[in-house]
Formats: structure tokens, sequence, C-alpha cells
């Protein structure tokens, strides 16, 4: 038996090895690559004039998305940017302010006063983001989003979640993704620094559940232009299942509840006012630190309670700005089931962009992806869009007038 595999590999090894066989082997493989199942055009879900506005002024809604072939698998994908997406260089300008219960939002901003586009800085544009669950102003992420950003001459001010920037926390209240009271703080304070600049908020992951639901709830008075979210989860119950099946939870559920825990062990001294906390560092799932710590903060009766009203979902008919929606259906962190498709083309302002591949806050593309993907081209251009063709948008959307502040 021995001898036979012997020979059996050599026979193989012989035939692979002949220049003419690797030749077909690569011709066949790129075939695939660029014609098979894993590279498709997004399908865009909205209405019509919502759909030529995008394909007129945001190509890249277009563009076939040909996921990199050796990480083209959604749990890949968000390994892969995680551990090695580049990280622009970007520098910030921190302000601490104040809210209205005592405590402080740590913002970070790039003011742009060399933009040649905007040279008057009460009128430059300004692009609000609001990271991911444990995220800050340092993720790989908002850095591109950022950069792609400056460089069309806007203004960005990144809003970090109490605790999650490294500045201290004065009261024993955090964040969750129900609870808009300090994204309403952060909205009045940028409009009230520059009241003539027209904002757009963008929201990544828990952030664009946020985002969401903020302009759900502000509805014509957002302060907002309009919004853009990528990877959201549009329901939170599901995400949840999703991130406990036993895969999901080992690469990425118990990670980020450990990132959760070091937030509350970081802050333990004013924490243990309101929480037990050597209970919340036992936690092993997002749902499991929700019970112990989020609902006790916020007044929850249960996580299916507060899931029901952190979803977004079934809250878009009361949006009332153009909104971008970015998501993967292989996404483990927001499955493709929850998508709120039938709400969503009912809508004139609302429109989901959906990739067959591309995971989380991945959507990589091109062989080595480290630089700037697919995600990165539709945030610069859909937030060009916006400031650029205002009323073009607004009529597409069957927005009359610019939103109230």
């Amino acid at each position: 038996m021995f001898v036979s595999h012997l020979e059996l590999w050599r026979t193989y090894w012989e035939f692979v090895s002949r220049p003419y066989t690797v030749l077909i082997c690569s011709l066949t493989a790129a075939v695939y690559y660029l014609w098979g199942r894993k590279c498709q055009t997004p399908t865009l879900i909205c209405s019509e004039a919502f759909s030529i506005f995008l394909h007129k002024h945001c190509p890249v809604v277009a563009e076939r998305f040909s996921p990199t072939p050796w990480c083209w698998g959604g749990r890949l994908q968000t390994l892969v940017f995680a551990f090695f997406k580049s990280r622009p260089p970007v520098t910030y300008r921190n302000e601490l302010i104040r809210t209205g219960d005592g405590g402080q939002i740590s913002l970070d901003w790039v003011d742009n006063e060399a933009s040649a586009a905007y040279p008057e800085s009460s009128t430059r544009p300004t692009v609000l983001i609001l990271p991911g669950i444990t995220g800050n102003s340092q993720q790989p992420y908002v850095l591109h989003a950022v950069s792609q950003a400056s460089r069309r001459g806007y203004r960005c001010v990144v809003f970090n979640n109490r605790g999650a920037a490294g500045e201290e926390l004065l009261t024993p209240v955090t964040y969750c993704a129900a609870n808009t009271s300090d994204l309403e703080c952060v909205v009045q304070h940028v409009r009230g620094l520059y009241p003539k600049a027209r904002v757009l908020g963008a929201g990544v992951s828990m952030g664009g559940m946020l985002l969401l639901n903020y302009l759900a709830r502000k509805r014509r008075e957002s302060g907002m232009v309009a919004g853009l979210t990528i990877s959201v989860p549009f329901d939170a119950q599901a995400s949840s299942v999703s991130m406990e099946e036993p895969l999901n939870w080992l690469l990425f559920n118990k990670v980020l509840a450990m990132g959760l825990c070091r937030t509350v062990r970081k802050h333990r001294k004013i924490l243990e006012k309101v929480v037990d906390v050597d209970y919340v560092l036992k936690s092993q799932t997002i749902r499991e630190f929700d019970e112990r710590f989020t609902i006790v903060q916020f007044g929850y009766k249960s996580c299916t309670e507060y899931y029901r009203d952190a979803s977004p979902g079934k809250k878009l008919p009361s949006t009332a700005v153009p909104i971008l929606c970015l998501n993967a259906a292989d996404d483990p962190f927001s499955p493709q089931r929850a998508f709120p498709l039938t709400i969503i083309q009912s809508l004139p302002n609302v429109a989901l962009l959906l990739t067959a591949h591309g995971g989380h806050i991945a959507f990589l593309d091109g062989l080595f992806p480290r630089g700037e993907t697919y995600m990165d081209r539709l945030f610069g251009q859909f937030i060009q869009a916006v400031f650029d063709h205002p009323e073009d948008l607004n009529q597409a959307c069957g927005i009359n007038e610019e939103p109230m502040s």
C-alpha cells in the first residue's frame, strides 16, 4: 500500500509540474475567479429614482465586486481585514465635550484647513463617523474613511463612544445601540460650531445601528443631510443568534466580549457603583455581557427587550434623509435572512447595496488587499455625491427641501 501511494504521488507530481499543465490550471483558476460565482455585480435594492442617482454619481455600485481570491469567504474576509488592513496616517485634534448627566464624550477631529475645495471653514461639509461596538478613531476602517473624506476636502469628526477612546469615564454610564442621547448631543455640538456646514453621518456595524435609530427618532430634525452605513446588523436578535454559532463564537463573539469586559475592567472603580463587575467580567458572549451589564445600565427587563429596541430594520420608514447601506450576504455578524428587503423596496430614501461576499467591515478585493478596497471606494464616492449633488439627491429620494436642523 505504501509503494502504491508513493507511485501515485510521483505520477501526480509529474503531471502537475509540466509547464502546459501549470498554464492550463492557472488559466482555469483565472477564468473561475473572473467569471465564477465569487465575482458578481452587487445587488442594488432601492427605488428607481435613487438607483439612477447612484449609478450616475456613485458608479462603484455597478462595479463587479471581485473578492480577494485567497480569502473570499465571509469569516476569512473579516479576519484578514482585522489583522492585515493598512492604517493611513491621520492626525487628530481631540476635544472632550460634556453631557447633560455630567459625563464626557471624546471627539477626534480632522479639520482639513488646507482644503482647496472648501477653503471656508464655516461651510466646509462635515462627515461624522460612528465606529463599531468596541471601536474608536484608531480603527483601520475609520482611518481609511477619514482619508477618503479628507482628500475630497471635507472635515471629519469621529464620535468615540463613552469610555472607548481612553478618556476617563466620569459617570457610571457607557453606551448601547438603542440609546441615541449621546449622538444627539454630538450632532448639536457639531451643528453649533458650524451651523452653515452640511453634516453626513456614517456608521459602521453597531455605529450604523446607532445612526439609523437616531435618524428614525429625529426624522426631519436630525441635523444631517444623509446617512451611510456599513455592515449594519438590522436585527440585533438575529445577529446574536448568528454570532453564537460555534465557529462564529470562537472567532468573533468571545473576542468582542473580551473587548467589552476590558473596558469595564478599566473603568471598574466607577462602574461597580451600578453593576456587579466581577460577574460582568465572566461574560463569554456579547449576549451574556448585555444581560449582566447593558440592560442593567439602561433599564431593560431582558435582552429580548433591548435587542428589539436596538434593531433599526423596522424603523427605516421613519427616516427622512437619503440613506445608503452596504452589506455582504456572508456577513457573520449580520445574517442575510434578517435584511429588511421588503421595507427598503417600499421606501424612496433608503438603498441597500448587497454584495455576495465581503464579510463584516471588510469587502476586500485585489490580490493584496491592504490598501483601498471596495468599501472605501464606495464611502468616498457616496459622500462626494451627497455633498456635490444635494438637489438631485433630494429629488431622487422624494425630499422636497433640505431636512431641518
